[in-house]
């Protein structure tokens, strides 16, 4: 009886610098890297002859078909796809011969001498655009954010004149209804003042004295006395103050 020993840990596989042309007939060189393990190990001794080789060869026309498949723009923009595809066309026929896939990815993707440099140069026009663009994005933020704030400064201007406008409309007409109220006690003041002189001659008499004695400390002042017809009592008094000098 022979006795063979098999490796049940997980290991990788590298199938390495595979040329194979895109759907677009651009001729690309791929390097896939697989990480597998044996899951069934009679199945991998006896049911391919290496099951290392044989993986090697599903893994090699898995990547031939789906890059055939596929366009340079379509390789450049979803790298994932091409793992996607061979994982999914290699893992049922691995199971077969007792080898259970983990994952298969593009390891590397190279392309021809001035197709790269054509890349390069397209990527680093992208890369420019990008930059451009978000400049362009960045300037167009601070300009509406400066023009916001412009507005909310005049907006707030616009609010400030309007309260000082009614702060002075409001004082203005406080001070017409304070003038108005001291007008209205002022009236009243001489209304009493007249009705009380009316009912008190005598107060009358002692107000218009009173003026008598300021108007004698004015040398400039000149009085008018009247007397009636029939004695010398005095009847009436007039005063002029027309020859007084200016302040007097």
């Amino acid at each position: 009886m022979e006795c063979l020993l098999v490796d049940v840990r997980e290991r990788e596989l590298t199938i390495k610098g595979q040329e194979i042309l895109t759907s677009d007939k651009v001729a690309v060189r791929v390097s896939i890297l697989v990480q597998f393990c044996v899951t069934d190990p009679k199945a991998a001794i006896h049911t391919v002859e290496s099951f290392e080789d044989r993986l090697y060869t599903d893994v090699q026309l898995a990547a031939r078909r789906s890059l055939a498949s596929m366009t340079l723009e379509e390789i450049l923009t979803n790298r994932n796809r091409l793992s996607e595809d061979i994982l999914s066309d290699v893992k049922e026929s691995a199971m077969a011969y007792g080898v259970t896939i983990r994952r298969a990815d593009v390891k590397d993707l190279i392309f021809p001498g001035n197709l790269q440099e054509i890349m390069n140069r397209v990527l680093a026009a992208e890369r420019n655009s990008q930059a451009q663009l978000v400049e362009a994005r960045t300037r167009a933020e601070v300009e509406q954010i400066e023009a916001e704030s412009r507005a909310e400064v005049t907006r707030r201007e616009a609010d400030a004149d309007a309260q000082a406008r009614r702060v002075r409309t409001q004082v203005a007409t406080e001070a017409v209804q304070a003038q108005a109220a001291a007008e209205a006690r002022a009236y009243d003041e001489r209304v009493k003042a007249a009705k009380t002189l009316e009912e008190h001659p005598a107060l009358l008499r002692l107000a218009e004295l009173e003026t008598l004695r300021e108007l004698a400390e004015n040398a400039n002042a000149r009085l008018y006395l009247g007397f009636d017809r029939e004695g010398f009592g005095c009847h009436s008094a007039e005063f002029h103050r027309n020859d007084l000098p200016p302040g007097e």
